[in-house]
């Protein structure tokens, strides 16, 4: 039987206090799952075995004389040591800094030094020797523990965790935690140059778990799947601590490439997921019914129209209609075998870290899935909004979360004010004056609407608004959001500032493109065939489709065509899957000029 049992923030006081009340009410319950591969199949522990390791690693931590206040920072993949490492140090005092696996060793290397970590908890041996190239000499790492264990030698500050971890069979210690202090400081993205040390307290992320389960409905019953990186502030409180707070279990997927098979395997009841993930299967839906017999693509668009209607008449914004009879058959035939290949339990998705577009929320929503949009900053721990499954606006950003206020400032800004705004920038007051007002109010950086049914909707974003040298505004998301839906497009970045007229590099889909090179004669990989006039004509064509419902102004009249994708390694994307706009402008600058010769 599905039962709410919600630890609040009041309960808890700290995010080690949120454990050591979820031990104590659910000992027996499951908390994790996890894939092993020796063994082939998935095992899980109770939140009393949790207990036992979290009491381990406190024991450790003690003795590497590290005093409450000290920065010490993980870098792993998803997985249960992550959840210990991160208890026992809250647990003492230390200032918890989560890193992304897959980022640069030159990122890592400054972070490490912005917040004097003492110690760092890393996924293996590799990683280790890639960051040492990048680190200062006046480094004051003291400890560096290696995740994965393999037979080459390690030399002082390193060592393997099995070494380095004891097995102590000691008690877990009491709660000392002010919920006010400081907890973590995670870094921003840094798209626009260095990243930022956020400093979020206890009370900030128990808080914003606490408002979004009152928002959603959580059960101990519930199942989360968790695959965006810990390190992520959306995973971190609604993939962690708020499964924690609910007493659900999480199933740690063994990444994306086997995201499906897990989802088959885990049957989760809950995934919280960015845009890209559903781009993806958007994608592979189209590409698997562009070979199907026209009947086939039919009764499957049918599906989905009705399903959207049937959503729509649900939430009170259509009338009934006798098409709708016909759901329960296509739920059968068509929309039960997609859901199935998301495992067949999934209650509710929440969607976050960009905009989804609207084709793929009615997608999805009229295949039958729960889909909620939701909104947020790292500034605000994160979440702002978010939509609910009885007042579900697809194309919004939900309501306010409980305790959050927002209003609209100058320049169409949404500006906030509630229990999850950060403490402020590490070592950076000035930026922190900068985006938290005298008044308290955190001022996003995005242009918003809010409707009189309280509803956020995202209209674009200050910085990021490209004005035309005839003065037209130009939002480039939004563009590149409509270019993407062309499966030929990997990647697109609208260029335009102080222009006549809009360009835009494009890099093509590595499995579309020879496809269309074939049907132009081209050598797919020669880059000369990029610049071929009759292929260039065929893109310009295929944009002008896709933004035809863009006013005219927002017309692309140029392109530049590459092979090789923004990627984390070349440093044109953040850990976080965000194109670095400047950053890629300034690499193609040559290029870009000559587009506006």
């Amino acid at each position: 039987m599905a039962l709410t049992d919600i630890i609040s923030p009041k309960q808890a006081v700290s995010l080690y206090g949120l454990l050591l009340e979820r031990i104590r009410r659910s000992p027996d319950l499951p908390a994790y799952e996890s894939y092993f591969a020796d063994l082939k199949q998935w095992q899980s522990i109770t939140w009393g075995e949790v207990a036992k390791q979290v009491a381990k690693w406190q024991s450790t931590l003690r003795k590497e004389g590290l005093e409450a206040g000290d920065r010490v920072a993980i870098n792993l993949r998803n997985c249960v040591d992550w959840v210990l490492f991160d208890q026992a140090a809250l647990s003492l005092g230390l200032i918890v800094v989560p890193l992304y696996p897959d980022d640069r060793p030159d990122n890592v290397a400054y972070i490490l030094s912005d917040a004097n970590v003492k110690l760092l908890l890393l996924q293996n041996q590799k990683q280790w020797k890639s960051l040492q190239a990048s680190l200062s000499d006046n480094h004051e790492l003291q400890t560096v523990i290696i995740h994965n264990h393999s037979d080459e030698k390690l030399n002082a500050p390193a060592l393997y965790e099995q070494d380095w971890l004891q097995d102590a069979n000691e008690p877990l210690i009491a709660d000392n935690c002010i919920g006010d202090e400081l907890a973590s400081i995670i870094y921003t993205s840094g798209t626009t140059g260095r990243p930022k040390g956020v400093m979020l307290s206890h009370q900030n992320m128990l808080s914003v778990a606490f408002a979004a389960s009152q928002y959603i409905d959580i059960f101990n019953s519930d199942k989360f799947l968790s695959f965006l990186p810990l390190s992520h502030t959306l995973e971190r409180t609604a993939g962690y601590y708020l499964p924690m707070m609910s007493g659900s279990s999480v199933a740690y997927s063994r990444g994306i490439p086997q995201l499906a098979e897990d989802m088959l395997n885990v049957k989760p009841t809950v995934l919280i997921a960015v845009p890209r993930i559903f781009e993806r299967i958007y994608d592979r839906l189209n590409a698997q019914l562009s070979d199907k017999h026209a009947i086939a693509q039919m009764l499957f668009k049918a599906c989905k129209d009705i399903g959207w209607h049937k959503f729509e008449y649900e939430q009170g914004r259509k009338k009934w209609h006798p098409r709708l009879m016909a759901w329960p058959l296509l739920e059968k035939i068509i929309a039960d075998k997609v859901q199935q290949k998301l495992g067949g339990e999934m209650r509710v998705i929440v969607s976050g870290g960009a905009a989804l577009s609207q084709p793929i929320a009615e997608l999805f929503i009229g295949l039958g899935f729960s889909l909620l949009q939701g909104y947020g900053l790292t500034e605000t721990s994160p979440v702002i909004g978010v939509n609910q499954l009885e007042h579900n606006f697809p194309t919004s950003v939900g309501r306010p979360i409980p305790g959050v206020s927002v209003k609209i400032a100058a320049n169409d800004e949404l500006i906030v004010n509630g229990p999850g705004n950060m403490l402020g920038y590490w070592n950076n007051p000035e930026a922190t004056a900068q985006i938290i007002d005298n008044d308290g109010w955190l001022h996003t950086g995005d242009q918003a609407r809010i409707s009189l049914s309280g509803h956020i909707y995202i209209t674009g974003r200050i910085k990021d608004i490209l004005v035309l040298s005839n003065g037209e505004k130009v939002p480039p998301a939004d563009i590149e959001a409509a270019i993407l839906f062309d499966d030929l497009f990997e990647q697109a970045l609208v260029i335009g500032e102080g222009q006549a007229y809009l360009t835009t590099l494009l890099v093509l889909n590595a499995d579309n493109w020879p496809v269309l090179a074939k049907e132009y004669q081209l050598d797919p990989e020669n880059e000369e065939s990029l610049t071929d006039k009759a292929l260039q004509g065929e893109i310009i064509q295929r944009l002008r489709t896709l933004l035809s419902h863009f006013p005219a102004y927002a017309k692309i009249r140029r392109v530049t065509l590459f092979l090789e994708p923004w990627t984390i390694e070349n440093d044109l994307m953040t850990p976080t899957m965000k194109i670095k706009r400047a950053k890629v402008i300034e690499h193609h600058q040559s290029v870009i000029d000559a587009m506006y010769e």
